[in-house]
């Protein structure tokens, strides 16, 4: 089972999600909160085999998460925009 920091959500809200989740049959755009992030900033489809792939790559990562939530939020929107 991979991990991610507790509280944090920054990889269900920062990028954009072309594949279909539960709830959002298209995805989702950058920046816009994942319906399947609960309000403890954590994904309900966490071990579930209807998490999508690209969500299931994403680790904690410091390089990618930062120390913070809110670095997480903006070096994976550095990424997001820079992968545009």
């Amino acid at each position: 089972m991979s991990t991610c920091r507790p509280g944090c959500g920054a990889c269900c809200i920062a990028p954009s999600i072309t594949s279909p989740i539960p709830g959002m049959p298209h995805g989702k755009p950058a920046g816009v909160r994942c319906v399947q992030l609960d309000d403890d900033y954590l994904c309900r489809l966490f071990d579930d085999p209807r998490r999508p792939t690209v969500c299931t790559r994403f680790n904690f990562d410091p390089e990618l998460c930062g120390d913070t939530r809110g670095q997480a939020l903006q070096l994976i929107t550095r990424w997001e925009h820079a992968t545009q």
